[in-house]
Order: C-alpha cells, then sequence, then structure tokens
C-alpha cells in the first residue's frame, strides 16, 4: 500500500510540474533526422502503456524495445504487429524469436511503412501531371541477446534501414544495444536501451526539376537515435491478480526528452487491461488498451490491441498478435 501511495503522489507532482521540469529544451532538434518510421512503436501491449516498456520487454515485442529482454521469456514466439498509423499510414512488423538454449537467444524481425500511391503535382500542374509516386520504409534486423545470470542480461541488434520517396533512396545499418537488470528488491528491474544508433545517411538518385535541371547532390540527416531508460515494478501481485507499473525517461537526439508512464492489470495471466500517458509529447498524450492469453494444444496464442490519442491527428489503433511455441 505505501508504494501505491508513492507513486500516485510521484505522478500528481509530475503532472503539476511537467511544464518546469520540461521545458522545450532540445525541441531546435525538431526535424534533424531521417528514417521516423524507427520511432513507431510496435506491439498492442507496449503501445498501450504508453511506450514505457524497456523495463517490462519480456515477450517477442522485444525486438524493437530492448534486445536483452529476448532471453527474458521461455518459449520461443513469432509476433506480428499491424498499425493504423495517422494520415492513412499503414505500418507493420514481423518478428520471431529462438532460444537456442537457457542463456543465448537469437531473434530476426522486419518493419515496413507504407502510403497508397499518390499524385504527382506542381506549380503548372497543381491538379496532377498524370503520374503517381510512392513512398515506403523498410528494415531488417538480426538480434542476440544473452542471460548472463538470473538477473542480469543483455542484447544487440544489427539492423539494415532503407527509406524509397519516389526515385530517391537512403541506406543505412544501424545497431541496438539493451540491458535488463532485476535488482533483487522485490519484483523491481531496471533497463537501459540505446536503438537505431548509425552513421548519417543521404539519398541516392536524381531528380529533374522543371527547366530539365538536374539534382543529385543531397544533404545528410542523421539517423533517428533513441536512449531510454526505465523502471518498472509490481504493486500488487497474488495468485489472481497482478498490477504492473512502468515509468521511462526518452531521450532522443532530435526532439526535448519526454517521461512516459504505463500501468497494467492481469486477471490470471489470462486477461490484461492496460493504460499509459506521455507527458511532454508533441500531440500525444493518453493511450489504453487490453490483451487475452489463449493456451491452445498447439500453441499459446496473445492478442493485444491498443489505442493512442492525438491531441490535433485523430489517433493510432494498433493490434498485434503472438504466437508461442
Amino acid at each position: 500500500m505505501k508504494k501505491i501511495v508513492l507513486l500516485v503522489l510521484f505522478l500528481t507532482i509530475a503532472g503539476r510540474v511537467n511544464a518546469q521540469l520540461f521545458p522545450t529544451l532540445g525541441g531546435q532538434r525538431a526535424g534533424i533526422s531521417a528514417a521516423q518510421f524507427l520511432k513507431i512503436g510496435v506491439g498492442g501491449r507496449a503501445s498501450a502503456l504508453g511506450d514505457a516498456f524497456v523495463a517490462i520487454a519480456n515477450d517477442a515485442s522485444a525486438l524493437y524495445w530492448n534486445p536483452a529482454g529476448l532471453s527474458l521469456f521461455d518459449d520461443n514466439q513469432v509476433i506480428f504487429s499491424h498499425n493504423e498509423w495517422v494520415v492513412d499510414v499503414k505500418h507493420d512488423f514481423l518478428g520471431a524469436v529462438y532460444h537456442m538454449d537457457k542463456t543465448n537467444t537469437f531473434g530476426v524481425a522486419l518493419t515496413s511503412l507504407r502510403t497508397d500511391d499518390m499524385p504527382v503535382t506542381t506549380e503548372f500542374a497543381p491538379n496532377g501531371t498524370g503520374e503517381y509516386f510512392t513512398y515506403g520504409d523498410f528494415a531488417l534486423g538480426v538480434s542476440y541477446s544473452r542471460r548472463m545470470t538470473d538477473q542480469f542480461s543483455f542484447g544487440g541488434t544489427i539492423r539494415y534501414v532503407e527509406e524509397t520517396l519516389d526515385k530517391l533512396k537512403m541506406r543505412s545499418v544501424m545497431i541496438d544495444l539493451g540491458t535488463f537488470y532485476y535488482t533483487g528488491l522485490g519484483s523491481t528491474r531496471f533497463a537501459v536501451a540505446v536503438t537505431n544508433f548509425g552513421n548519417q545517411m543521404a539519398p541516392d538518385g536524381d531528380i529533374v526539376l522543371w527547366g530539365k535541371r538536374k539534382v543529385s547532390d543531397w544533404q545528410s540527416f542523421s539517423p533517428p537515435t533513441m536512449f531510454r531508460i526505465g523502471f518498472a515494478f509490481e504493486p500488487y501481485q497474488n495468485a489472481e491478480h497482478r498490477v504492473t507499473t512502468s515509468i521511462q525517461l526518452n531521450h532522443p537526439n532530435d526532439n526535448s526528452e519526454n517521461v512516459s508512464f504505463g500501468t497494467e492489470y492481469a486477471w490470471q495471466n489470462m486477461f490484461f487491461v492496460r493504460g499509459g500517458y506521455k507527458f511532454n509529447v508533441d500531440e500525444q498524450n493518453y493511450t489504453f488498451g487490453a490483451g487475452l492469453y489463449l493456451p491452445v494444444s498447439i500453441a499459446n496464442l496473445t492478442l493485444d490491441y491498443s489505442y493512442s490519442n492525438f491531441t490535433k491527428l485523430g489517433s493510432a489503433q494498433r493490434f498485434s498478435i503472438i504466437l508461442g511455441l
């Protein structure tokens, strides 16, 4: 009970002094990085928790959030996540996790973002030239996690990234690094993850402007590197009910620092209700969702759903399926 009171008190204070604790420091960096699709969260569970997931990541969605979490569960898993992102953008994630033994775990993940074909317009053809162009992103990652002790694990990911805008392409190789540590004080755990770290990337290709002007020299952009540090614990748990809370500090290289908070209630580890909130994040604020765990004869099936609210752009909904073998 004391832990719950302290947690509520902390959230109340954080909400009141949000503007003072997190001013626009770093906001001037907005727009300096490419491959923004890598910042879109994966999985209905994590998204419903306000993305406060690096210190929880104990399923196949750890392929995105924290590769160290891949060694925190025992079964081999396959995950598919579909995201109805804003302005009719489709975002999908497919991953698989295989445990070599109790210590070593490997995973592979594929991420894609796409839009419908869009008409080409110019100054002299504002209604369209009759041509169409496409925009799409693609990433392929390979992950490894090792459980060093019962309390500590680490992991890493190497990811190939490709971003396509009509005739232009940007390519890069990025890495993720993550750690996960159980403190030994009850169920408290602590996690750190650095994602999308790599060299600057610039488009390849030529375009021809009006007047037959050819452009082939392009500016370089940084990858969307993100540093996350999270803390999670169970303030209440028994054989039938469990409450998990998580708080996370996020430090992007292209915007202001922000904090996310999430809570999950589980009934008999079969039915889940979740909610979260993001502080100091433009457009985004509250999230919520639910999940269902269904053990069947040949596999364990987990279904998750989340709703993310945007102040001006509407909302985003995610659906994910995890199949455990």
